[in-house]
């Protein structure tokens, strides 16, 4: 597995890709055909549950569908991996957050995370949004990892692609090819809400493993190469976070 920095979380979190559960529930999704083969077969675009989920203060089984507009929360030592529409999810332990509809009933045109943590990939499409308490992220067709600290204070990585992020009225745009990472402050530090951050609590290798889910490849994967992941967000090493300079 690549190097990665842990800030909260734990090993076993960030390795549920390993899991054969989890590569066999992968292969048989990409096998049937994806999101388009479940829905007309009304099958469920659940790919992979462990532990306790919720959906709507119901408890969640592997055979439901998760709608738009649904209300999603999983338990400790969980994780959720699901697909709505062109879009790809892997929730973290002890999350909370809501799915809302876009132009049709599977295309999501906001992911709210409230507590916890997602890994999300979203294809290119319509413009979407990713909303923390403390940031909102613009996205056309990225891969991204979101988390709301313990503190408040929201942390966005921008693995590959280009995000609009705004915090309180300020702004900035990221353009990423290797994890370009932020925080989003409660308050003002050192006089800005949107601030640079390290690479944390995150794989290549989950990006590469939900991206599949929706047929694509990161942008590592299609230059054949990665970077330094230090948090700037570039394959080339000794370039300052955008932020930073």
């Amino acid at each position: 597995m690549t190097q990665h920095f842990l800030q909260g979380r734990t090993e076993d979190e960030v390795s549920w890709f390993r899991r054969r559960s989890f590569l066999q529930a992968a292969a048989a999704w990409t096998a049937l055909g994806g999101f388009g083969t479940a829905v007309a077969q009304q099958r469920s675009n659940i790919v992979d549950l462990r532990g306790d989920a919720f959906v709507n203060g119901q408890k969640l089984r592997p055979d439901q569908f998760v709608q738009t507009g649904d209300q999603v929360e999983t338990g400790p030592d969980s994780h959720l991996v699901f697909v709505m529409g062109n879009s790809a999810f892997m929730v973290r332990q002890n999350s909370r957050f809501t799915v809302e509809r876009g132009d049709t009933l599977f295309a999501v045109s906001v992911l709210r995370l409230l507590t916890g943590a997602i890994v999300s990939v979203w294809k290119k499409g319509n413009y979407r949004v990713v909303s923390t308490p403390t940031l909102t992220a613009g996205i056309r067709g990225t891969g991204v990892y979101t988390e709301v600290a313990p503190d408040g204070r929201s942390y966005f990585c921008n693995c590959y692609g280009t995000v609009e992020l705004s915090s309180g009225g300020e702004q900035t745009l990221s353009q990423s090819d290797y994890h370009q990472s932020f925080w989003a402050e409660v308050a003002p530090r050192n006089g800005r809400l949107i601030t640079p951050a390290g690479a944390i609590n995150h794989t290549d290798e989950e990006l590469e493993m939900v991206a599949a889910l929706v047929n694509q490849p990161t942008r590592w994967q299609e230059l054949g190469r990665k970077g330094v992941k230090d948090g700037a967000g570039y394959m080339d090493p000794g370039r300052a976070h955008p932020l930073a300079r």
